[in-house]
């Protein structure tokens, strides 16, 4: 990867946009044997479950918007994707070198979901990756 930040940086998940959160926990816990790690409620009213693969240690967030969320965008079968999230030694300097080289900014740092330390940028197709 350029500019050297590849060092510094972990993929930890790829986060898919669900529309029913519990009938996609079942499917995923039950069926396909994925363990729920954590899970919790954003600051515009969305959910999301991180769940994790006991072999692998792959690891998938599952995230539900409620209809006043401005992420609720119209849901297309096989377009879920919601972002890919990378763990860096430092969030707001990654993102402000990454800025600097090019990337676009998904959401201003000011409107970063309302959590410290979260940043938000796009791939040149526009899918969303998150730095914490």
């Amino acid at each position: 990867m350029a500019f050297g930040l590849w060092k510094l940086m972990v993929l930890r998940y790829f986060g898919i946009r669900v529309t029913a959160l519990d009938r996609s926990i079942k499917f995923y816990t039950e069926l396909l044997g994925l363990k729920k790690r954590r899970e919790g409620t954003m600051p515009h009213g969305g959910k999301w479950v991180l769940l994790e693969d006991p072999r692998s240690h792959q690891r998938l967030e599952l995230n539900w918007y409620p209809s006043n969320s401005p992420y609720a965008t119209s849901y297309v079968a096989g377009e879920g994707l919601d972002h890919i999230g990378l763990k860096v030694q430092d969030a707001a300097s990654t993102f402000r070198k990454l800025v600097a080289k090019g990337a676009s900014s998904a959401l201003e740092p000011k409107n970063q979901d309302g959590v410290n330390g979260i940043y938000y940028l796009k791939d040149p197709d526009g899918n969303w990756i998150e730095f914490f």
